[in-house]
């Protein structure tokens, strides 16, 4: 065991023939050599930039997802309004439709006030019954159509009787037999009529007649005195 003496300092060892001035710098090249793998690695990045692009990555995230949130809010809009458009047409046509069916069961009923008031039969108690029901039949839409000598249209004439007539034209609606009902646009039941067309060749001969001159033009203009 060693016994170290004391008052006596260790000092590093120095080559001989060397001073101790030249131990200070041998001891001092291993803290210069850490300090130099420092620098060379070279210097880090702050820690406030890496916080910056972590942000702007987690805010582009965030705006795609509300790009599509909010493109899937408007598409489930669009869907509820056609939705509410189709209900709302469909009640239009289910109200219609059920309307048609009522009145068309009471056209016989119509038709026989129709046939009383022409005979004369319609009075008392059962004309206000009868124009009562005209009325509410109205109110529902109901419309009534066909008249003597319009032309014939067969998408709301029915033809139950065809005659010739030498007065007229076309074919036309001579005597309405059941008059038509319409609600709206929609035909209900066609008018049946009888109907009369030109007499066949009566057209042609009309065609055919010369027109008539004038006397002045056949004997040249009139006589010079």
């Amino acid at each position: 065991m060693t016994e170290e003496t004391p008052g006596f300092e260790e000092k590093p060892d120095v080559p001989s023939g060397a001073t101790p001035e030249d131990a200070e710098p041998q001891a001092a090249a291993p803290e210069k050599a850490g300090t130099d793998s420092v620098e060379e690695s070279g210097p880090a990045a702050p820690a406030g930039d890496v916080q910056d692009v972590a942000l702007t990555a987690q805010l582009d995230q965030v705006r795609m997802a509300l790009n599509e949130r909010t493109a899937d809010l408007q598409r489930l809009q669009a869907e509820y309004q056609n939705y509410r458009r189709r209900v709302e047409r469909d009640r239009v046509t289910v109200k219609e439709i059920a309307v048609a069916n009522l009145l068309t069961e009471l056209l016989p009923t119509l038709d026989d006030i129709g046939r009383a008031r022409e005979h004369g039969e319609l009075v008392g108690g059962f004309k206000s019954v009868a124009e009562s029901l005209e009325t509410v039949a109205a109110k529902m839409g109901l419309q009534q159509f066909g008249k003597e000598g319009e032309p014939f249209d067969p998408t709301i004439h029915e033809a139950l009787m065809h005659s010739y007539a030498p007065d007229v034209d076309e074919t036309t609606c001579v005597a309405i037999l059941q008059p038509g009902y319409r609600i709206g646009e929609r035909t209900i039941r066609p008018a049946r009529v009888a109907v009369a067309e030109p007499q066949p060749g009566a057209t042609s001969a009309k065609a055919d007649e010369p027109e008539a001159k004038a006397p002045d033009e056949e004997s040249g203009g009139p006589d010079e005195g």
